[in-house]
């Protein structure tokens, strides 16, 4: 049996950038892969990530927002942050794999209305599934790249 690699996202509020990395991950590579999500200071998953990964057909409306101390002592093979602030603040975890760094910009600053909104939510869920999909070795036509 092929062990499973783990991985952590980790985001300030575990609320949009981290779980919806979380779902298009467990979604694109779910067999492969064990995935969570956390962050340094979390608060509540965002209804825009909801609606955007719904619009894909994935569903994140179970996830929940979680602390990154729930996970200290686990072993991960990535644990990749998605934000400039929880680089800075998260813990080490002592055995861990590689730690990659993805930054992407926070769609919950922006004043706009709702579609404004939703617009650059579903403009980071496209750029997070790009980044995804290379870092899983996958070509633009969803077959694995040739060395």
């Amino acid at each position: 049996m092929v062990k499973k690699r783990r991985v952590l996202f980790v985001c300030t509020g575990n609320s949009a950038r981290s779980q919806m990395a979380e779902g298009l991950l467990r979604h694109e590579a779910g067999t492969e892969y064990e995935v969570f999500s956390a962050g340094t200071d979390p608060t509540s998953v965002r209804s825009e990530a909801v609606a955007v990964m719904r619009e894909i057909w994935i569903d994140i409306s179970g996830q929940h927002s979680k602390s990154v101390a729930e996970f200290v002592g686990q072993h991960f093979d990535f644990i990749i942050t998605v934000c400039d602030k929880a680089k800075e603040n998260c813990p080490v975890f002592p055995g861990a794999g590689e730690r990659l760094h993805w930054p992407f910009d926070d769609p919950a600053r922006i004043q706009a209305s709702e579609e404004g909104r939703l617009k650059m939510f579903r403009r980071l869920r496209d750029q997070i599934h790009a980044r995804l999909m290379v870092f899983l070795g996958v070509g633009a036509y969803g077959s694995a790249e040739q060395p």
